[in-house]
């Protein structure tokens, strides 16, 4: 752009605070939040790695050094998965966790070959879409959610993993946040109906988490959360025997 243009551009720009600007006899600037430059530093390294590849990559090498054990089953998935101790609820079983808080679909696409395949696993259970319907990572169309999962179950499929999908859990506005408002009941079961028939279409496993949580108004069952979203060890509980049947179903097919 010519300079005049530059010039008379930032000068119509600054004309309406010059006008309504007011000198003031006080200094009283707004209040600052602490360690900003932390919090800037901290968001900086969150958007060298948005998809979250590091989280995982020492343990990945150290498995992929291993033998792979035999139905190693890879859970995969949000903070519902990240935050479930597997070792507590399936002792003994060869299950590894590949769950990253506040993800959605798009972003363990990415994953999918270093926190899955690279892993050899016999079976992987996807559990995702909540943050997808709540917009994490912006506007999202049912399509678009229908086809990230599509993509997830034909990789798996192509380097012949078995592959469970599963229900977006209800949720529950008991918590300090009303998160039906951010996702509502309605979009959960549009995506639950699309994932139970794609299921069916492809050889995959449907594994209804949603049946075995919610209450008789559609919403997650009181005292199985503190949220209203992340299940407490009551609500892991009722979710251990649905995905462990989902998994066996999966290791006979």
């Amino acid at each position: 752009m010519p300079r005049p243009s530059s010039f008379l551009l930032l000068a119509s720009l600054a004309l309406p605070i010059a006008l309504s600007a007011q000198i003031s006899d006080d200094y009283n600037p707004p209040r600052t939040q602490c360690c900003l430059l932390g919090s800037a530093q901290t968001l900086a390294n969150a958007l060298q790695d948005w998809n979250g590849l590091g989280r995982y990559h020492a343990d990945n090498e150290k498995l992929k050094a291993q033998p792979a054990e035999p139905n190693r089953v890879v859970f995969f998935g949000d903070s519902i998965t990240d935050g479930w101790k597997l070792a507590n609820f399936f002792p003994s079983k060869p299950y590894v966790n590949r769950g990253i808080s506040g993800q959605v679909l798009s972003q363990m696409l990415v994953r999918m070959y270093p926190d899955v395949i690279d892993l050899k696993p016999a079976v992987v259970v996807l559990l995702a879409g909540t943050n997808d319907i709540a917009r994490n990572n912006g506007p999202t169309t049912l399509a678009m959610i229908e086809e990230n999962v599509m993509a997830i179950t034909e990789l798996a499929h192509a380097h012949g993993i078995k592959v469970v999908l599963c229900s977006v859990t209800p949720v529950a506005d008991y918590g300090r946040t009303k998160m039906s408002e951010g996702r509502p009941p309605a979009d959960i079961l549009r995506v639950n109906a699309w994932m139970k028939s794609y299921a069916a279409q492809v050889g995959a496993i449907y594994c209804d988490y949603f049946s075995a949580l919610v209450d008789d108004k559609g919403m997650l069952k009181p005292g199985i959360s503190a949220d209203g979203l992340h299940p407490n060890e009551q609500g892991y509980n009722l979710m251990v025997p649905v995905v462990q049947a989902a998994i066996d179903q999966a290791l006979k097919k």
